[in-house]
């Protein structure tokens, strides 16, 4: 009997299409803010940091100037480049700096008072404003001040707050409400901001201008530096000016593999993304996944084992390459793949340990941006939790991260506390090339869910011939502990089959976030998509300047 199929699911959402551009964001707005750079003749970088920046305005709960995250470019001659803005611990921290209250899976994070969750304490140099503007100097072509002009229109006329931003205050309230700013901003009289009202920010309009007239050097080493030292000094945070002044970006060089005649590129450590998506996809090839049928029990059960072993290697090797040697190699060689691949039993599932020796938060955004001359953009950035630390620096509207989550509160592992060591990361703006041609890039947040579903989306691309817009809204899964997630569009003929083979089920509304993506069609246009996980929205360019020559008269 053939293995029951998921049934036909029907999309929420539709791509859009265009020849000359396209921005595809988590918030229409800062769709907007990219697609006005194209417009003035920009490119994809001048618009994908319009985009954050005005990002930072519209979705505060997710990202911010104090934030981190990486960029994947693939620059008009073909050359691919990942742009590190990752958070860095401070000089002052410690690896016992918090007490560990768990070490079970799915809390080995937690500490007590959760100081590495809401305050001071939690907070990690800022990486996203260096990051930013450096790649717009190096890359760009538009100068800073007029990639902030749509960012602080946001924020001093202000914008519609969305449903999604006040049910994402209601669930923090009892976190904003100990930061006056915030709560001043997201909980006015104690209520979370009404979908529908009108949000304005002087405060953080007037600190955009700022950076608009004098660059970075604003936050490292200038006024909002200066302020940002002084409030983590006056209530116990570690970040001075010397962290600030110390910070710097980094350029790698990406992750490469290779899938089904397809070159998939991604970031390095301490991203996961590029490693062990190669990974996974090294394993899955030893089997003709199309043929096993999208959403089949086969071909659920062999991502979910699939994804047990890549987060099993991870989890000793896959950190900050300054501090932990990341067997890079080891994990993307296809030989090591059909090792792993020899042991995965299709009857049943199994318990993995790493074959190598060696939690985040959800609430992160994605950037995806082509424009007509070659350069794609995929960015993945973050302030890590919801409205980062629920901390505000008075005076600045910046909403301060709490990266330092992130880190492995016990001392002697991969992951944990050590001054200066950049966070580690799920995000995954990944690409893939056919015949060394650009054909899609994509990525999303959701934490450590972000790199298990760009892999999915990657196989429902290559294997089962979706479209781009059923690629990023199909349904997915997700294995941790012991437990098998799946959406509620999974069949449950397809959940009972994986019970009977030992997996345990959870229904899950949604796994991970709001993805977005653009793909380059065989006629040279351009394929934006979003999903029904967020408020994403493709805005695609299409048309041009007049023919050459024209003149036009009036009689």
């Amino acid at each position: 009997m053939p293995a029951p199929r998921v049934a036909t699911f029907t999309c929420e959402k539709r791509p859009a299409s265009g020849s000359r551009g396209m921005v595809v964001t988590n918030h229409p707005l800062a769709s907007a803010a990219g697609s006005e750079m194209l417009l003035a003749d920009g490119n994809a970088i001048d618009a994908a940091v319009a985009a954050l920046f005005a990002l930072t305005v519209v979705e505060p709960m997710m990202v911010g100037i104090l934030g981190g995250g990486i960029a994947h470019l693939r620059l008009a001659d073909g050359r691919h480049l990942v742009v590190d803005g990752l958070s860095t611990a401070p000089h002052r921290a410690s690896s016992s700096m918090y007490e560990p209250v768990s070490n079970e899976i799915g809390k080995a994070r937690d500490v007590r008072d959760r100081l590495n969750v809401v305050g001071p304490l939690a907070v990690a140099v800022p990486g996203a404003l260096a990051a930013w503007c450096e790649t717009l100097e190096r890359y760009g072509t538009l100068s800073l001040a007029e990639v902030l002009q749509p960012a602080i229109r946001l924020a001093a006329r202000g914008f519609v707050v969305s449903p999604y931003l006040s049910d994402c205050a209601g669930d923090c309230a009892a976190d904003l409400a100990g930061d006056p700013g915030l709560s001043a901003l997201f909980l006015p009289g104690g209520e979370a901001i009404r979908a529908g009202s009108r949000l304005v920010q002087e405060d953080y309009a007037r600190t955009l201008s700022l950076i608009a007239e004098q660059g970075p050097s604003a936050l490292y080493g200038g006024e909002l530096g200066g302020t940002l030292a002084r409030f983590m000094a006056d209530k116990g945070g570690l970040i001075d000016e010397k962290d600030l002044a110390d910070y710097r970006v980094v350029t790698r060089e990406p992750v490469r593999g290779t899938y089904r005649g397809y070159e998939i590129v991604g970031p390095p450590p301490p991203a996961s993304s590029g490693v062990h998506v190669v990974q996974m996809l090294n394993i899955l090839e030893g089997w003709d996944i199309g043929a096993l049928g999208f959403g089949s029990t086969d071909a659920v059960h062999l991502l979910a084992e699939v994804l047990k072993i890549a987060f099993a290697d991870r989890a000793v090797a896959t950190a900050d390459p300054a501090f932990v040697k990341v067997p890079i190699g080891r994990l993307t060689d296809k030989a090591y793949a059909a090792e792993r691949r020899a042991l995965i039993r299709m009857d049943e599932a199994r318990e993995w340990l790493p074959g190598i020796t060696g939690g985040e938060s959800a609430d992160t955004t994605h950037v995806t941006v082509a424009d007509r001359f070659g350069n794609v953009v995929a960015a993945t950035q973050t302030i890590n939790g919801l409205f980062g630390a629920c901390t505000q620096i008075p005076g600045t509207g910046m909403i301060a991260n709490n990266y330092m989550f992130n880190y492995d509160p016990h001392p002697g592992r991969a992951l944990s506390i050590a001054p200066g060591k950049r966070c580690f990361t799920s995000m995954a703006p990944m690409m893939a090339l056919r015949d060394g041609r650009f054909s899609f890039a994509l990525g999303l947040p959701g934490a450590l869910r972000i790199f298990p579903s760009a892999m999915q989306a990657i196989v429902n691309l290559i294997d089962h011939g979706m479209s781009l817009q059923e690629a990023v809204e199909a349904p997915r899964v997700w294995t941790e502990g012991g437990v098998l997630e799946l959406e509620h569009a999974i069949p449950d003929a397809v959940a009972d089959a994986l019970t009977a083979r030992g997996h345990r089920i959870v229904r899950a509304p949604r796994v991970a976030g709001g993805m977005n993506a653009i793909a380059l069609e065989t006629d040279g246009t351009f394929t934006g998509a979003a999903c029904w996980r967020a408020d994403g929205t493709p805005v695609a360019l299409a048309g041009g300047r007049a023919r050459a020559g024209v003149r036009f008269s009036i009689t």
